[in-house]
């Protein structure tokens, strides 16, 4: 474990420096002009779908959007076979028919989510404090008025609606700044993109973020890091998750430790099927600091990763279950995943 933190370390200060290696796209392949084309139709199929469910009524257009959950649950063999893999890994204990109904609900959740999305820029401030209630107003407005200007370091997951969270704030005056994975799809992640930042959002990509983190902390921004996806086995380390080791970013620990900032977890979670929302913030994680700094390192890391763990335990049905979490395996280990 030491060795592998040291080895994170040694990364960490190659991205600060500015020389971690950058993916180029060919353009002279046969292959790469069919993934442009693949991009190209992927890029107007969603279009198409999120148009068509603005154009609806609102309650049709949401009603929709759960059952289009519904038939990506039925189609997408390779998804389900994952999502419900995981779903076995998490909870030993139940029934399959439980997992089916747990997998078939966070693809529901996915539905609604695209629905909503599809016309939340027609709703005004007023319509979006009373869609969103804040489980505990007075502990957020402490930490966004302390931290105010000095920065604030949000740990968050794919949960629930979670892009309904940085929008949110954006127009309550608080916007966010995202550590960002891009898409595969550039076509879908350039619209993705200009979509959040009309509520002020700004996007960090992933590969090279250490030092724009840093930069827009000191600005006093408040950044969000989704730290609840598999990481390659050289950007990460392996702490429990469900109990079984899952390779796991250390960004949210290295940069706010680096930045001197709390770390609060926030997720929005859906009240069951509806289009209320509950902003649910947790104190920020204390952290384990000692003269062993890749043991430090390994262990607040886990206490990250635990918290997620937590939210996702009381509300399976809202994290996204098909994602290869446990895709990285520690050397020796076989595969999970086919």
């Amino acid at each position: 474990m030491a060795k592998e933190a040291r080895a994170h370390r040694a990364r960490w200060v190659a991205d600060l420096a500015g020389s971690a290696p950058v993916g180029d796209r060919s353009h002279a392949s046969v292959e790469n002009r069919s993934a442009r084309l693949r991009d190209w139709v992927e890029l107007l199929l969603c279009l198409g779908v999120i148009s068509f469910l603005r154009f609806l009524p609102a309650s049709w257009s949401f009603r929709l959007g759960s059952a289009l959950g519904t038939i990506a649950f039925a189609l997408l063999p390779q998804a389900r076979k994952a999502g419900l893999k995981n779903l076995a890994i998490a909870f030993p204990s139940w029934p399959e028919s439980e997992r089916r109904r747990v997998l078939r609900e966070s693809f529901r959740n996915l539905g609604r989510m695209v629905a909503e999305l599809s016309r939340i820029d027609r709703v005004g401030v007023e319509e979006l404090r009373r869609r969103v209630k804040i489980a505990d107003p007075e502990l957020w407005q402490r930490l966004l008025t302390e931290r105010k200007g000095q920065g604030l370091l949000v740990l968050t997951a794919h949960f629930g609606n979670w892009e309904l969270l940085a929008w949110f704030h954006g127009r309550l005056g608080y916007p966010v700044t995202l550590i960002h994975r891009p898409l595969r799809n550039p076509l879908l992640d350039t619209s993705l993109l200009r979509w959040r930042a009309k509520a002020g959002t700004r996007s960090i990509p992933k590969r090279r973020a250490a030092r724009e983190a840093l930069r827009a902390l000191r600005e006093g921004a408040v950044l969000a890091i989704p730290a609840d996806q598999n990481q390659v086995f050289s950007f990460g380390v392996f702490v429990d998750f469900f109990g079984l080791p899952a390779c796991t970013t250390t960004g949210p620990v290295r940069i706010a430790q680096h930045a001197g900032v709390p770390v609060v977890p926030v997720f929005l979670r859906r009240c069951g099927a509806s289009q209320q929302h509950v902003l649910e913030v947790y104190p920020p994680i204390a952290w384990q600091l000692s003269t062993d700094h890749d043991a430090d390192l390994i262990e607040n890391t886990r206490r990250c990763s635990a918290v997620i763990e937590d939210i996702i335990r009381q509300y399976p049905e809202q994290w996204i279950w098909f994602h290869k979490r446990w895709k990285t395996r520690p050397p020796g280990e076989p595969r999970i995943y086919d």
